[in-house]
């Protein structure tokens, strides 16, 4: 889905990052894709040849045991490996029908256009108001204050915490709770009318009780966000994705239907690790 502009008479109307980056012709089953795809940390390879194709408005869950490469393929869909030392990237990843390591992009728009939540929440030493605003100013999406007010409460009401902050919206972010942390944390990202959101474990550092929250987040933003998210929870996999990736010593095993993957995996290595063998 193209993200379209917002138009506010009054304020001039707004311009999304996905709009700057570029206005997408075709709508195709595929949001990003990635091939021949390896990943070096300095003579070290940590991922082999990932081939996998991310479907449009679905949870796509990337399990498999730690230090397998879940986390660094996450990081490679909006170049967060640009930041890692040594970190060579090799191969191609789309968004769209656009290289996402072309020398000509802009890598802060492609980073509005893929957002990240990450595994601890991290809002920034700013008031609630200001963490959800900060990409909408950045960016210069709201023409007014107007306008970055509707952004903000709406971006607050998608990530199912307005309710809970309206009349402290000027109280730090780090105030919050873990899971509401975490929930400020998913507003901030999709303030800027990302395409892609990532999540790199966002629930392991919450109780049940946030988790179970998250999750359901989670499954109400698909209908308007592609979802790639990295767990090490097979039963949350399950839960909520649609389609689920094995990552096993930096090789992409086996992809399918999430369904399929738990209940029917083709290779052994898939089997034994849904299966508690290994892990």
């Amino acid at each position: 889905m193209t993200t379209m502009a917002l138009v506010n008479p009054a304020c001039g109307g707004i311009t999304p990052p996905s709009a700057i980056f570029t206005e997408i012709p075709t709508e195709s089953e595929t949001r990003m894709q990635t091939r021949d795809l390896n990943v070096f940390y300095g003579g070290n390879q940590a991922l082999h040849k990932i081939e996998l194709d991310i479907p449009r408005h679905k949870v796509t869950a990337l399990i498999g045991p730690s230090g397998c490469g879940k986390s660094t393929f996450l990081r490679c869909l909006n170049r967060m490996n640009d930041v890692v030392e040594n970190c060579q990237v090799q191969g191609t990843v789309m968004l769209d029908d656009q290289d996402v390591y072309s020398p000509y992009l802009d890598v802060v728009l492609l980073r509005a256009r893929v957002g990240m939540v990450f595994q601890k929440p991290n809002p920034f030493p700013k008031s609630i108001f200001d963490n959800v605003a900060y990409g909408p100013r950045i960016h210069g999406i709201a023409k007014c204050r107007d306008k970055l007010d509707e952004i903000v409460m709406e971006s607050l009401r998608r990530a199912r915490l307005f309710d809970e902050v309206k009349d402290r919206l000027h109280a730090p972010g780090t105030s919050l709770s873990g899971g509401q942390q975490q929930r400020l944390c998913i507003a901030r990202a999709i303030a800027v009318e990302p395409e892609v959101v990532l999540m790199d474990e966002p629930c392991s550092s919450l109780d049940p009780i946030a988790t179970g929250g998250i999750e359901e987040l989670i499954a109400e933003l698909k209908d308007e966000y592609t979802i790639v998210m990295v767990t090490h929870s097979m039963q949350q996999a399950a839960r909520i994705s649609q389609k689920t990736a094995y990552f096993h010593m930096g090789h992409l095993v086996e992809v399918g239907e999430t369904e399929e993957v738990f209940s029917n995996p083709i290779d052994q290595r898939t089997r034994d690790y849904v299966t508690g063998r290994i892990g």
